[in-house]
C-alpha cells in the first residue's frame, strides 16, 4: 500500500467576494478587517442631495378646479351675452357692487385681504420644498438620492444610546437641525455615562450620513427616588 505524499494538502484558493459578489461565502473563509482599517461609508467628496420637493397635488388640484370652473362659467356668460341673452345675475350684481361701493368699504377690504392671503399661501407653496419629515443624506454618486425620515433617524440614535452601559431608558426627538436626547441612567457614575454617551451619539450622527448634521442636545438624569 503506497503512502500519501507529504505535500498532499494544498491551500484552497481564496475568492475575493467583493469582486465576485455571486460567490457563496463559507465559514472560516471571510477576511476580517480590523476596525482601524475599515473604509469610510462615504467618500470624502460625497455631496448633498438637497431637499426633496413635494408634488403639492392637493393644492394644485384645488387651484386647477377653481380656475377651470371660474373660467368656464365666465366664458359661458360672455358667449351668452354675445348671442343676445342677458348676463347672469351674479355678474350684473358684482359689476353694480364694484361701481357703487367705495374702496374703503369693509366688505371690499375683507375680500381684498382674503384674495391676498390666498395668493401669499400659493407663493409660499411654490417656493418651499415641503416634506419636512425627510432628512436628505449625502449622495456618493450623482445619480443616487436618499433621505431618512425623522423617526428612522431618531430610532438609530435611540438604539445607540441604549447600547451604552449604564443607560436604562432613552428618548429621542428629531428636528431638522437638532436632536433632543433624554436619557435615564443607573448603576454607573453619571460622568462616565455622559462621556460614553457623547461618544456613541457623535458616532451615530456621523453614521447617519446626513447632509446637515443635527446638533445634539443631551440631557442625562439618574433614576427617580423610590417612595
Amino acid at each position: 500500500m503506497s503512502e500519501p505524499p507529504q505535500d498532499a494538502t494544498r491551500p484552497m484558493p481564496v475568492v475575493d467576494t467583493e469582486k465576485h459578489p455571486d460567490t457563496e461565502k463559507h465559514p472560516g473563509t471571510e477576511r476580517h478587517t480590523p476596525p482601524t482599517a475599515q473604509q469610510p461609508a462615504l467618500s470624502p467628496d460625497a455631496r448633498g442631495s438637497g431637499r426633496f420637493w413635494s408634488a403639492r397635488r392637493v393644492p394644485s388640484a384645488i387651484v386647477a378646479l377653481l380656475t377651470l370652473g371660474g373660467a368656464g362659467l365666465l366664458l359661458y356668460d360672455v358667449v351668452a351675452v354675445r348671442a343676445g341673452y342677458p348676463a347672469m345675475y351674479w355678474r350684473r350684481e358684482l359689476a353694480r357692487q364694484l361701481a357703487e361701493r367705495p374702496l374703503d368699504d369693509i366688505p371690499v377690504l375683507a375680500g381684498a385681504a382674503f384674495v391676498a392671503a390666498v395668493g401669499l399661501w400659493l407663493i409660499l407653496l411654490a417656493i418651499t420644498p415641503g416634506l419636512r419629515n425627510l432628512l436628505p443624506m449625502l449622495r456618493p454618486r450623482h445619480d443616487v438620492r436618499a433621505a431618512l425620515t425623522r423617526d428612522a433617524a431618531a430610532q438609530v440614535l435611540r438604539d445607540r444610546a441604549v447600547e451604552v452601559s449604564g443607560v436604562r431608558e432613552a428618548r429621542v426627538r428629531m428636528h431638522r437641525r437638532r436632536a433632543d436626547v433624554r436619557v435615564i441612567s443607573h448603576f454607573r457614575d453619571p460622568a462616565e455615562v455622559r462621556s460614553d454617551l457623547d461618544t456613541a451619539l457623535a458616532g451615530a450622527v456621523t453614521d447617519l450620513g446626513l447632509v446637515r448634521r443635527p446638533k445634539l442636545s443631551v440631557r442625562l438624569r439618574g433614576p427617580g427616588k423610590k417612595g
